[in-house]
């Protein structure tokens, strides 16, 4: 098998693997899959078949799931939005594909049964969550499947933020919760991740990807003088961004929430903890 590609965004395994794969991995039996979608508010993606293993990321309502094997509630399957690869429980998702045309740009918003706000809603969705809107009534932007959004609340599919420091500092006191990334519960990178796509920018899922992906590394690892609002500043298994050439935003397990401290004493609490800087990166 090849060990180059990392399964957590490549979608095999000794016994059932991606038919595009074919040809670079080994498996006794390659599939095409079917495509599904998040009916959820969310879906939780587990690393093994299990309800109480852990979350390591989730899929938000309307996002598309390349499915190859559905086995007693559980599938097994690959995200659209950022090829991760893992299992979800099957009562999260609906068999299917229908074309989303806007994301949800507030944290959070409601999507009603009629054009009332008064209304018990149907769901809670969070931010870059999916919707097909067929049209706009007043206030309410409908869904293909009659549901009824705040306009306001959304944003067309190719709009985006223009700051996606400022859509971070939108998170701040969510709790922190491992694998999250919606502002009911989010970790370090699924931060990142987020408050990037409002921005328009593509972002791998985990620190260690984003670490070897986003932006160039500045020079001096240990200087934190040339900070500036924006840069990442990285550690084994972590990730935060500058506000400003000061302060750093992340979510993290010191305080349980997205929170705001001096990067000098973040740096010293967490290389006491868990080791030092590993890089330091800048967006192009």
């Amino acid at each position: 098998m090849n060990e180059t590609l990392d399964p957590r965004r490549h979608a095999y395994r000794k016994d059932l693997a991606d038919i595009s794969l074919k040809g670079q991995v080994e498996a006794q039996q390659f599939v095409e899959g079917e495509t599904y979608q998040v009916a959820d508010a969310s879906a939780p993606l587990h690393a093994e078949p299990k309800s109480d293993t852990y979350m390591v990321t989730e899929a938000l309502y309307g996002e598309h799931i390349r499915v190859y094997e559905t086995h007693e509630g559980w599938v097994w399957g690959q995200l659209e939005r950022d090829n991760y690869v893992g299992y979800l429980p099957q009562s999260a998702l609906k068999l299917g594909h229908v074309a989303s045309t806007h994301r949800v740009s507030a944290l959070r918003t409601y999507i009603f049964p009629g054009p009332d706000i008064k209304l018990p809603p149907l769901v809670l969705v969070s931010m870059e969550a999916e919707l097909a809107i067929v049209k706009n009534e007043g206030q309410f932007a409908i869904t293909a499947d009659g549901g009824y959004v705040v306009a306001q609340h959304l944003s067309l599919l190719d709009q985006h933020e223009d700051d996606f420091v400022s859509v971070a500092e939108r998170f701040i006191g969510a709790p922190y919760r491992w694998g999250g990334k919606q502002s009911l519960g989010v970790d370090c990178s699924g931060l990142v991740q987020v408050a990037l796509h409002r921005a328009g920018i593509m972002c791998p899922r985990d620190s260690d990807m984003q670490e070897a992906e986003l932006g160039h590394a500045l020079d001096d690892t240990q200087n934190l003088s040339q900070l500036q609002r924006g840069d990442f500043i990285f550690w084994q298994g972590h990730v935060g961004i500058m506000l400003d050439e000061t302060r750093l935003l992340h979510a993290n397990g010191h305080h349980m929430a997205t929170a705001i401290e001096p990067v000098a004493e973040a740096v010293a609490r967490i290389a006491a903890n868990h080791g030092p800087v590993t890089s330091l990166k800048r967006l192009l």
